[in-house]
């Protein structure tokens, strides 16, 4: 099937004019003017930070050309777009290493598990290939990385879609949400980084890193990072003057 699908999009490539998936133009999937808003690392700070929100890095903004670009990866069919998504989030993913005292070792990569539902609708799991793109881009670049799928989704647990919902809502709606998928212990030394596609109300990488530490995957020695490709603008209320700027640090 998977031969299939790649058959079929070689085959549109030929067919029909490749546009950027961020504004339209032909050429690139996605153009240089458009990749540039996914080289702007960041922490991603949700308006109502939720206890247990792991230090995640995003690659850039939920806004201008990425957020098109992010939805016609995800719910278009541009699964081509995985190659410059999945470069973006290597590039989060080497932020939120290097915001890490003392660093090192293999890094696991650990897609947030879509629902069966929506890997069905979508034909594919779109986080699992951002993540396999990303950890090839970071072994390119000399970093051992892998993707390591340590978590699934709780049987019989329905979510609503998390649309229109506000932080609270989102939390209940993710509570118990991701159970741990293999019994193995990741192996101490191990930077273990969840990775999705965007950052909002952060209930969801919270609820992932729950379930991740309250299971044998969790180690005191192992903290769980986060990275994702872009995150949600949080509304900056307006700076004093001679206001220090703020530093870009993150912290186990």
């Amino acid at each position: 099937m998977r031969v299939l699908r790649a058959g079929g999009r070689a085959l549109a490539d030929l067919v029909l004019p490749r546009t950027c998936g961020g504004c339209g133009v032909p050429g690139a999937v996605l153009c240089d003017r458009c990749a540039r808003w996914l080289t702007r690392p960041r922490l991603a700070q949700p308006r109502r930070h939720p206890p247990g929100f792991p230090p995640t890095v995003a690659a850039g903004a939920y806004a201008g050309p990425v957020r098109p670009a992010v939805l016609a990866f995800k719910e278009h069919g541009r699964a081509e777009l995985a190659g410059p998504l999945g470069t973006a989030l290597a590039l989060a993913v080497a932020a939120v290493l290097g915001g890490v005292p003392g660093s090192g070792g293999p890094v696991l990569l650990v897609p947030v598990p879509s629902s069966a539902a929506a890997v069905r609708r979508r034909g594919r799991d779109h986080v699992r290939e951002l993540a396999d793109a990303a950890a090839a881009e970071l072994r390119a670049a000399g970093v051992p990385a892998r993707t390591a799928r340590l978590l699934g989704r709780s049987r019989g647990r329905r979510v609503r879609d998390s649309a229109g919902l506000d932080a609270v809502a989102r939390r209940a709606n993710v509570a118990g949400r991701f159970t741990s998928r293999e019994r193995a212990g990741v192996p101490g030394g191990c930077q273990v980084v969840l990775v999705d596609d965007v950052v909002t109300s952060g209930a969801t990488l919270t609820e992932a890193a729950r379930a991740l530490l309250d299971t044998p995957h969790g180690r005191e020695d192992t903290p769980v990072l986060g990275a994702v490709v872009a995150a949600t603008p949080r509304r900056q209320p307006a700076r004093r003057a001679g206001s220090p700027p703020g530093v870009f640090t993150v912290r186990s």
